[in-house]
């Protein structure tokens, strides 16, 4: 059965995982890829971070994108998030801020959902100490469609 899930509900599920997949436009063609993610509860935001490259130069272009989140058991119990939003890329001091921020709270949902893996802990705080600053960017959440399978 099929069923919607409340609006709290997909929020919990938003703030307890930390990968996601993006979904964006590019020359009239979707695309959709894993990403590293943290949900800004306060900004009702999706906070990531990407180097220059395809998706970024896609999004600056069409800023249409959405996010999918998903909680799967197995094929007959499974939950799952559909974000509809904007992208927004953030730049200067500010960027920094969210980078260090985005850092703090990915490292904390990991440390809570599994345990510590410290590479990936590692790889977030090398990002901010980096020659190469990565694009810092947000997805501004218009829409939120949660769905759940159980049997």
């Amino acid at each position: 059965m099929f069923d919607k899930i409340s609006n709290e509900e997909s929020l919990q599920i938003l703030k307890c995982n930390y990968i996601a997949h993006l979904a964006y436009i590019s020359n009239n063609t979707p695309f959709i890829l894993p990403i590293t993610y943290y949900y800004d509860s306060k900004e009702n935001t999706i906070i990531s971070y990407s180097s220059e490259g395809h998706k970024i130069n896609a999004m600056r272009i069409n800023r249409a994108a959405s996010v999918q989140v998903e909680e799967i058991e197995s094929i007959n119990n499974w939950k799952s998030v559909l974000l509809i939003g904007e992208f927004e890329e953030i730049k200067g001091s500010e960027a920094k801020m969210y980078l260090h921020n985005f850092a703090f709270n990915v490292k904390n949902v990991i440390a809570k959902k599994e345990a510590i893996n410290l590479n990936a802990i590692r790889t977030f705080s090398s990002k901010l100490d980096s020659d190469t600053a990565p694009i810092i960017y947000r997805i501004r959440v218009q829409e939120i469609i949660g769905r759940k399978r159980f049997h």
